[in-house]
């Protein structure tokens, strides 16, 4: 019965896990928690997601809440909707990329963020207080649904000064990419593609008829996107888009066919946004900030353009509160992550999207070409169950890399001059993760192997 609670939010399996009575006293804490007002309450798909819904909506309005539906729609539709209204917070349907058999939710405060230590600490505080709920049954025919959420989406998108006032629509219009979209039946199957035709491509829709049934593992990993990869190849396409359940992180896959790996997505947006500063003064100093698992590739790009990057512990509201903190022009994980300021303070595919279209314009070359010329690493990611005491791990890593610095901000982090390891737990699963990064597979895999024997 795994039930996994984070800063990112409520996860759990489905029948022995996520039930009526779990869903509504989150639901009621967090309307407990929160100042007056509106609470929206979109969600990513999944065909669990409708009864889910229900419940929610059925908490809030027990709650004495006005609630705002917009109906299947990304995560970062939701998070826009409530940082540019005058929304209480906003509640996210979600399991984001684990599999069909989970669901959840994700909690999100009065500015588009999702909620901090603190604010999750009150939360979790209240949802243990509630020991008997009273629960009505819904009545979903008083539900009323707002459906200009994704329109207003992508005008914020079309409506940023490095789009709206340079010529990048235009070049791609001349230049007519076709790209084929894996959206796993889910909440980017309407949205990505409207966004593409956008700016003038040619959309092929491969996994994108919003069924929420998952035609594979819907985390985009290179062994979940082989049917993109043969599509790209089949059709000649420019590149291949695929996002998660929610759409918040964005993979590609390049003109020749090949995953172009979920790290290279924050980089190739730093590298567009960082070329394109003249548009964005209010962000002067052109800081950038990535999690500690990220690859360095982010420093060795944001170096060429005079910025200064900062990293945070793994975890989107991580991420942001450091941001905020050095008024970075951008942000994000590399996971697929991308994080613009200037659209709004959440992980959004489809900003990602355009920063990606944006760079194609600009360098006038393919994708594969520009993932070519990006600093070479080789990086390896791990995970395993775990049920131990983390810490006797750090502990033995510290000592078996005694050359290295250690960094306890996010697990452990071991740096070198020219590498990296780190073990964290997952906010997300009940496993641990193991990440290195060296300039040669051989190097990645000696800090793996030295590693992972403490983890038995």
């Amino acid at each position: 019965m795994p039930v996994i609670r984070s800063i990112s939010g409520l996860r759990a399996t489905l029948n022995d896990g996520l039930n009526d009575e779990l869903i509504f006293k989150y639901v009621s804490a967090f309307s407990k928690i929160l100042s007056p007002g509106t609470i929206v309450v979109g969600r990513d798909g999944r065909q669990s997601g409708e009864w889910i819904e229900d419940i929610v909506w059925n908490t809030l309005r027990q709650t004495g809440r006005d609630v705002r539906l917009p109906g299947v729609v990304p995560t970062p539709t939701v998070q826009l909707m409530v940082e540019h209204s005058d929304a209480a917070g906003g509640i996210v349907i979600t399991a984001s990329h684990n599999p069909k058999d989970w669901n959840g939710l994700k909690f999100i405060d009065k500015s588009g963020v999702f909620l901090n230590g603190e604010w999750n600490n009150k939360l979790w505080k209240e949802v243990d207080s509630i020991q008997s709920p009273v629960i009505s049954k819904p009545d979903a025919n008083d539900k009323i649904y707002f459906a200009d959420a994704i329109k207003l989406h992508i005008e914020n998108i079309l409506s940023l000064p490095f789009i709206a006032t340079s010529d990048i629509i235009n070049k791609l219009k001349n230049r007519g990419l076709k790209v084929i979209v894996d959206a796993v039946n889910a909440a980017g199957s309407k949205p990505i593609p409207l966004l593409l035709e956008k700016f003038g491509c040619e959309v092929i829709k491969l996994y994108c008829d919003g069924t929420g049934i998952f035609p594979h593992t819907p985390e985009p990993l290179p062994e979940n996107l082989t049917s993109l990869s043969k599509a790209v190849k089949e059709h000649k396409a420019d590149l291949g888009i695929a996002v998660d359940p929610d759409a918040d992180r964005l993979v590609l896959i390049d003109d020749e066919g090949n995953p172009i790996g979920e790290e290279n997505t924050i980089v190739l947006a730093v590298k567009s946004v960082l070329s394109m500063k003249r548009f964005l003064p209010s962000y002067s100093e052109a800081n950038v900030v990535v999690n500690h698992s990220t690859t360095r590739r982010v420093e060795d790009i944001s170096e060429k353009y005079g910025a200064m990057v900062f990293r945070s512990p793994v975890g989107e509201i991580n991420v942001v509160n450091k941001m905020k903190e050095v008024n970075a022009i951008i942000g994000g994980e590399g996971s697929g992550g991308v994080i613009l300021p200037a659209s709004h303070y959440g992980r959004d595919s489809l900003v990602g999207t355009a920063l990606v279209l944006s760079l194609l314009a600009n360098e006038n070359t393919t994708l594969s070409k520009i993932v070519g010329s990006l600093p070479k690493y080789e990086m390896h990611k791990t995970k395993k169950e775990f049920k131990g005491n983390i810490d006797a791990i750090i502990d033995n890593l510290i000592k078996e890399f005694p050359d290295g610095l250690p960094l306890r901000e996010d697990g452990i982090k071991i740096n070198f001059p020219d590498k990296w390891i780190q073990l964290r737990s997952s906010n997300t699963e009940l496993i641990i993760r193991l990440i290195a990064e060296a300039k040669t597979k051989n190097e990645v895999m000696e800090m793996i192997d030295r590693a992972i024997r403490f983890i038995q």
